[in-house]
């Protein structure tokens, strides 16, 4: 296990393969520190993560036309799938004075085996792609979940089996993201995306060289950055042929869903994207937000580590004694995010 250097957020890079047999603990160390950790060897090919970038850039490049036809606000699949235009998402909704100066385009789960939407004209021919795509981020965050409760003492399956089972759905979206160049920006009021910590379970972040913009707040409140490659030891946009050769590590972290189940003992971390000093150029990236069942109940999770630090803390998973339910969850924080027209 790795980290990143000191000008920059601690976050571990950790070797996920079966034959570290130190990887739940690992984990669990991270999530409870900040509740973000670098894993790499986690069997995503790197080819298959820059071919989705290929298909992520010929989407946003694509006419408004193009892309107005799988809007958020029209599509019928769901009300968190679809295309979301600049001024559609504002993700700190209490401070933030203009939205997230970026588009997105949401892609439920697969659901028995197929898409649950329609693809765009330029996406369309690469469907089954996209999906298989999907299911390797879905087998992967469920290794990391079965991660989690080994090093919890649970049962191995104890968060899997909230994620995913045949015929049930969840709110799990597949997110691209294009944080287009501005030649003028105002500091402090136009960011790329706002503060906020993420909804779900776990995220995976997938990222390219040179595109940097991504901090954590820290418990002190303030703002580190956090590198594109935890290899390089960089956070600039300075970058030679031999960092781009090998592929970089999939930052995960912590949501909220997590961090409420295990009554903060796993940490749901703010972070934001902010615009790199001159504006910076185009940037993407693709996020895997896996979240649990829609009916997975947000209750306790009955470990001994979870209790004590319930019984050290004070905090529990409940609102006023009340146990919800994942969709419930999400619902009420896209409600407060997205301003559609």
């Amino acid at each position: 296990m790795g980290s990143i250097g000191s000008d920059t957020a601690e976050i571990p890079v950790i070797d996920i393969r079966p034959s570290n047999t130190h990887a739940p603990r690992q984990l669990l160390e991270a999530a409870t520190r900040n509740g973000f950790v670098f894993v790499e060897n986690s069997g995503l090919d790197a080819k298959d993560v820059d071919h989705m970038f290929d298909l992520s850039k010929a989407f946003f490049s694509s006419s408004i036309d193009i892309k107005e036809e799988v809007a958020i606000n029209s599509n019928k699949a769901g009300a968190n799938v679809g295309w979301l235009s600049r001024g559609v998402e504002k993700l700190d909704p209490a401070t933030q004075k203009r939205p997230d100066v970026k588009e997105a385009l949401n892609i439920a789960e697969p659901f028995d085996g197929n898409l649950q939407q329609p693809m765009p004209k330029p996406l369309k021919a690469h469907a089954q792609t996209i999906l298989e795509f999907q299911n390797r981020c879905l087998e992967l965050c469920q290794t990391i979940l079965e991660l989690f409760a080994v090093a919890l003492d649970l049962e191995k399956d104890w968060f899997t089996a909230r994620h995913s089972q045949p015929g049930k759905r969840s709110g799990t979206v597949f997110r691209l993201l294009y944080y287009p160049k501005v030649e003028t920006y105002e500091d402090g009021v136009d960011i790329r995306a706002g503060a906020h910590s993420d909804f779900g379970s776990i995220t995976l972040l997938f990222q390219q060289h040179g595109q940097p913009g991504l901090e954590i707040k820290t418990p002190s409140g303030e703002w580190v950055p956090v590198p594109v490659d935890p290899h390089s030891n960089t956070y600039g946009t300075s970058i030679d042929e031999t960092m781009q050769q090998h592929p970089l590590p999939i930052l995960v972290n912590i949501g909220d869903l997590l961090d409420d189940w295990t009554g903060g003992l796993l940490k749901s971390t703010v972070h934001r994207v902010i615009f790199p000093q001159g504006g910076g150029e185009d940037r993407y990236s693709m996020a895997y937000f896996c979240q649990p069942l829609d009916d997975a109940l947000l209750e306790a999770v009955p470990s001994k580590l979870v209790q004590a630090h319930v019984e050290r803390t004070g905090r529990s998973g409940t609102r006023n004694g009340t146990v919800i339910t994942a969709r419930d969850h999400l619902m009420e924080r896209l409600a407060a995010t997205y301003t559609l027209k």
